[in-house]
């Protein structure tokens, strides 16, 4: 089958191979791929700005049909629709897989860097990651599962937006465009920043429920004001430093930094701000199968919409031109379709 591969180390080193179709071992599900996303994971594994294990079949967000089940699964069959949790591999008991916290597992290995993902016709995943997806919920949306998921555990469970709260993101990416809704269902007031070149993601913004949006230049001036600091919570979805520098500085004393988008590199921010202020700073990485049984509750309910985030859907061997839409944000979520 055909597959796109991050083939050895360093820049680039991507290419679309044939490889032999996977088959399922015990306890594990062999899934037909209908829709994968591209994340901007994969452009840092592509720039080598991310740990990854080639040759290896890159893609970690997606949805597909089970077609074969290997020996002793019980909570799927043959034709059920499901995304699942990006985990191939973890120790299952150390202190962080015993408190639910197996993102951190020392041991984790996923799909999509460490082991084959979802950029090919089909995946084998562990039966124990499966979630079948709500009966309204298509297959295009269904492959928002995975970012969904990784933005309910940094704004629900780590940052705990509540009501009232003032709440700025920078970064109208899909990232942002999601923690909007979740900020918004947590009864937060919620400012979404982005550049210029972000006018189609920020007008979306908008239409999913952000009460205000605005230009990197326009929140540039409220820095400079006296009353500047205004935010409870700022959520950082850009990847890129003069968001986090933003975030920082309109923050009110004893406000909270969440760390959402990955940078790729070191950059400078001002630390003693964070000292001086009281700024609780969190870092939040992946999901946890808490916030994966929650993001299946608000698609089920309709409370969050992931299918308006789907800019494009482009064939396996037009992923160049999906990477690159991605990079120039001339897209918002690009999907391929294996």
């Amino acid at each position: 089958m055909q597959a796109l591969v991050k083939t050895a180390l360093g820049y680039g080193n991507v290419e679309i191979q044939n490889i032999d179709e996977p088959e399922p071992g015990s306890e594990q599900v062999k899934v037909l791929v209908k829709a994968a996303g591209i994340c901007g994971t994969d452009i840092h594994i592509f720039k080598n700005e991310y740990p990854n294990n080639p040759p290896v079949v890159l893609g970690h967000e997606f949805s597909g049909e089970v077609v074969e089940c290997g020996e002793g699964v019980q909570s799927c069959k043959v034709g059920d629709k499901i995304s699942a949790r990006t985990y191939m591999v973890t120790c299952g008991h150390c202190i962080y897989c015993n408190t639910g916290r197996d993102n951190l597992c020392l041991e984790r290995v996923s799909i999509g860097s460490g082991e084959n993902g979802a950029f090919a016709k089909y995946i084998i995943v562990p039966e124990k990651n499966i979630f079948h997806l709500p009966s309204n919920i298509s297959y295009a949306a269904g492959a928002l599962s995975e970012p969904l998921s990784c933005c309910i555990h940094a704004v629900l469970e780590m940052t705990q937006v509540s009501v009232g709260e003032m709440v700025l993101i920078t970064g109208p990416g899909p990232m942002g465009l999601i923690s909007t809704q979740l900020a918004k269902i947590s009864g937060g007031y919620v400012v979404v920043v982005g550049t210029i070149a972000d006018k189609e993601r920020l007008e979306l913004a908008k239409r999913l429920g952000a009460d205000k949006i605005m230009l990197d230049t326009e929140v540039r001036e409220l820095t400079r004001k006296k009353d500047k600091y205004i935010f409870d919570v700022a959520l950082e979805c850009s990847g890129v430093e003069a968001g986090v520098n933003t975030g920082i500085s309109l923050l009110r004393k004893g406000g909270r930094f969440t760390q959402i988008g990955l940078m790729g590199n070191s950059i400078k921010f001002p630390i003693d701000e964070i000292v001086y202020k009281e700024i609780q700073f969190y870092g939040t990485f992946a999901h946890t199968w808490s916030a994966w049984n929650t993001a299946m509750t608000l698609l089920s309910r309709g409370l969050v919409k992931t299918k308006q985030l789907i800019s494009h859907q482009l064939p396996l061997n037009q992923w160049e031109k999906g990477f690159e839409l991605m990079e120039s944000k001339k897209g918002i979520k690009i999907l391929l379709n294996p």
